[in-house]
């Protein structure tokens, strides 16, 4: 049987291909004989190299089982592909049950299903002739990519400052792969669109972690990424499983995030199962900004996404100051953030609370965007000047010599 359909191919662009490796050693193609076109080098190569062709083509239809339910899909397309094209619905947000595929790179597992009987990305494996498929994964330990732990003397946006001391660590840090937004000028690259890597289990992470807390004697224990808070299943259990192992009221477990999901409801249950140190990153005050930061071009998702971090921020502020320690990062580049938006940022920070803790990242050349140039301390101190004089109290600012304090 023959079925007649349009497919998208990645095409490999030669003239701007730099042979780096990327794609052979970080983030590889899971069907290299016949391209399924779930994009994950598309978004993921470095020196932007490939594009997109869609086609209408014939071709052969394979028989799967999905749910104990036969069903005829065409050949060349991923598993999620092939399930939306039966009927099933991925949502772009991490849920409690039900499918999800926020990344579609491969690095979240969130859009895992069991595939004859094994946990496996929906969102980058192949299609295969007579495949048995089930999507109801709520009986099997979630895995997701962890980079780490490592050490840092700094920490992330969210460490309080007051912990901070020059010559001794004061964290233990993992950082997962997968992300929900797609910044040109993606500070941590080879983390977020790692899908080659072998994933953890929730409870592999915290054990491991906790190992290095020990290890290092401190008492931060953070969580970054890509974005952490993609695959909510795995970062709960992860969460439940650190605090069982750090009981101790001195422990800081340490969530860093984009906020672009972070609803009221998943604030509540981190918080419940023992997060009590949370650093959103917003992006800026204004849509505009937002899209050209994070690469995202559906302005209705990209409002979506910058409200629900925004409101994250004031729901911490409101509901569990006394019990969770917030931060709120800056991504600062004058390329892409004039010192007016950075005094709105400041402005829509302090309405909320002004003690709330402010670090401003100096986002340096990297990935796609190479040409920028890294803020000088001395422009970063300009922007620390303008967020103080909207009447924050604790203003970080990350320049080339180090990071300046309140």
């Amino acid at each position: 049987m023959r079925y007649v359909g349009s497919y998208v191919k990645c095409i490999v662009d030669s003239t701007r291909c730099a042979k780096c490796g990327f794609c052979k050693l970080v983030n590889i193609c899971y069907s290299p004989n016949q391209c399924t076109g779930c994009l994950s080098c598309y978004w993921s190569c470095p020196y932007n190299a490939r594009r997109k062709e869609e086609k209408i083509e014939e071709r052969r239809l394979l028989s799967i089982e999905v749910d104990g339910a036969k069903h005829m899909v065409p050949e060349g397309i991923t598993v999620k592909k092939a399930l939306e094209l039966i009927g099933y619905v991925f949502t772009k947000y991490p849920v409690k049950r039900g499918l999800s595929s926020p990344c579609c790179i491969g690095g979240c597992w969130s859009c895992a299903v069991l595939i004859n009987g094994a946990l496996e990305r929906s969102c980058i494996t192949p299609i295969e002739e007579g495949m048995k498929i089930e999507t109801d994964t709520s009986g099997e330990e979630p895995l997701r990519i962890v980079h780490g732990p490592e050490p840092h003397s700094v920490g992330g946006k969210a460490t309080p400052w007051s912990e901070k001391k020059r010559g001794r660590y004061i964290e233990v840090a993992i950082w997962v792969a997968g992300c929900n937004l797609r910044c040109p000028q993606c500070q941590n690259y080879s983390v977020t669109y790692d899908n080659s890597s072998a994933p953890y289990t929730p409870s592999r992470a915290a054990r491991l972690i906790t190992y290095y807390r020990r290890r290092y004697g401190v008492n931060g224990l953070a969580i970054s990424g890509g974005e952490p808070t993609i695959n909510r299943r795995w970062l709960i259990r992860y969460f439940r499983e650190l605090r069982r192992l750090n009981p101790d009221e001195d422990a800081r477990l340490h969530l860093d995030s984009n906020g672009t999901v972070l609803t009221p409801d998943y604030i509540d249950e981190l918080v419940e199962v023992g997060c009590n140190n949370i650093g959103v990153e917003p992006k800026g005050a204004r849509v505009e900004t937002f899209m050209e930061i994070t690469g995202i071009k559906d302005r209705e998702l990209a409002e979506k996404y910058l409200s629900t971090s925004w409101r994250a921020i004031k729901y911490i502020a409101d509901n569990y100051l006394d019990r969770v320690y917030l931060g709120v990062g800056l991504p600062y580049n004058p390329v892409f953030m004039s010192l007016e938006e950075v005094a709105e940022v400041g402005d829509k920070i302090a309405r909320i609370d002004p003690e709330i803790q402010v670090c401003v990242l100096d986002y340096f050349p990297t990935f796609r965007r190479r040409d920028i140039r890294r803020p000088t301390p001395s422009q970063m101190l300009r922007v620390k000047k303008v967020l103080e004089e909207t009447g924050l109290k604790y203003v970080i600012v990350q320049t080339s010599i180090g990071h300046i304090g309140p």
